[in-house]
Parts: structure tokens; C-alpha cells; sequence
């Protein structure tokens, strides 16, 4: 099981970084028509939550790894780096914490419902991403929106 949760973690980023991979650089400065944070912006939201979360939980996970500010936010690169290095940093502290009984320090109930807070969590900011290249006049193309929901091949 711990090796199935794991790789629903897995799954996960690649999902997220399908969406990035799929969004033009010049896009990423859109905004929802309620603003907010930009699509940029929403992703450096996804690794800077992540990096909260390694230093409430597990600081020395964070060696290498810095919060994205809001001026490097529009930086496609940086943003997949960093989502890429976050993840790997989540995907250690879940499985250490998998192996220990499955508690995770700062997060109740234990590391399966913190897989469950993640996901849904960055699933929720990634509908923002897509309503605001929706509302920006940027959609994603139509293969794209479905390719977000095909897991079994991501």
C-alpha cells in the first residue's frame, strides 16, 4: 500500500507539470476575471504550500529548496524545477512517515490524509489555472483538459 500511495503522489506532479509543459510561457501572467493570483503565481502558490509544509514537518528536507516570489513567478523553468524538487522533497517525507506508523508532525489525522489534503489541495489551484486562461482568452486546448484526468498514462 505504501508503495501505491506513493505513486499516486507521483502521478500527481506529473500532472501538474503536464499542465505547466502545456501552458506558453507567455500565458502565465493571465489572471481570472476575479484576479487574484496569476497563473504564474498559482504554481510558485503549489511549491511554496509544499515548502510550509516540509518546514513544519521535516526542515531538513528543505536544503535546496526556496520559496518562488512573486517576481519569478512568470519564470516557466523555475516553476518546473521547483515543483519537481518540491515533490521529490513530499514524496520522501511521506514515505518516511509511511514507514514510522504513518504520522505526519503537524498534519492530523495521519500521512494518507495528508496524500488527500495535497492532492486536493493543488487539484483545486490547478481548476483556478484553467479558469483563468479560460477567462484570460487562453484556453487549454481541449486534449490537454483531458489529458489532466488520464492518470493511468501520467
Amino acid at each position: 500500500m505504501e508503495d501505491q500511495l506513493l505513486e499516486t503522489w507521483d502521478i500527481h506532479n506529473r500532472i501538474n507539470l503536464y499542465l505547466l509543459d502545456a501552458i506558453d510561457a507567455g500565458s502565465l501572467s493571465s489572471y481570472s476575471a476575479s484576479k487574484g493570483r496569476n497563473v504564474g503565481e498559482q504554481f510558485a502558490h503549489l511549491h511554496n504550500v509544499r515548502l510550509m509544509w516540509l518546514k513544519a514537518a521535516a526542515p531538513e528536507l528543505l536544503k535546496g529548496l526556496e520559496k518562488i516570489e512573486k517576481d519569478d513567478a512568470q519564470d516557466k523553468k523555475l516553476l518546473r524545477k521547483s515543483l519537481v524538487d518540491s515533490a521529490a522533497a513530499l514524496r520522501h517525507l511521506l514515505g518516511q512517515s509511511l514507514e514510522v506508523g504513518g504520522k505526519v508532525k503537524g498534519f492530523k489525522p495521519h500521512a494518507s490524509a495528508f496524500l488527500g489534503y495535497l492532492i486536493s489541495h493543488e487539484s483545486h489551484h490547478r481548476g483556478q489555472i484553467a479558469l483563468s486562461l479560460k477567462q484570460a482568452g487562453h484556453p487549454l486546448d481541449k486534449k490537454i483538459q483531458y489529458g489532466l484526468w488520464e492518470w493511468g498514462v501520467r
